[in-house]
C-alpha cells in the first residue's frame, strides 16, 4: 500500500474527498517527521512507536581502495510494532 491507496481507504471510510484524505495523510507523515527531527519519540497506541536513535561515529573501509575512514555519527529512525499489530499478523 502506498500513500495514495492509504488516502483512498481513508476517504472511503470517512466519506471525505480523496483530496482531503490525501492532505490528512501527508499532514500525519509530516508531523511524524517533524517530531523525529526534534528527537522526539512518536507513540501511536495500538500500532507502534517511532524512536530516534543516535548512531556513534565508527571506523570503516573505503571499498574502492581499502583505505580506513571514519563514518560520521548520525541519527536514525526506528519503528517498533505494537503487540496488537504483532498478534494480528500472526493470527
Amino acid at each position: 500500500m502506498n500513500n495514495n491507496e492509504l488516502a483512498e481507504n481513508l476517504a472511503s471510510a470517512t466519506g471525505s474527498t480523496k483530496a482531503d484524505a490525501r492532505k490528512a495523510v501527508e499532514l500525519v507523515f509530516a508531523a511524524i517527521a517533524d517530531a523525529a527531527a526534534k528527537g522526539e519519540d512518536v507513540s501511536l497506541n495500538g500500532f507502534g512507536k517511532f524512536k530516534v536513535k543516535d548512531v556513534p561515529a565508527r571506523p570503516g573501509r573505503n571499498p574502492a581502495n581499502g583505505e580506513t575512514i571514519t563514518i560520521a555519527a548520525s541519527r536514525k529512525l526506528t519503528f517498533t510494532v505494537a503487540k496488537a499489530v504483532k498478534d494480528k499478523l500472526n493470527g
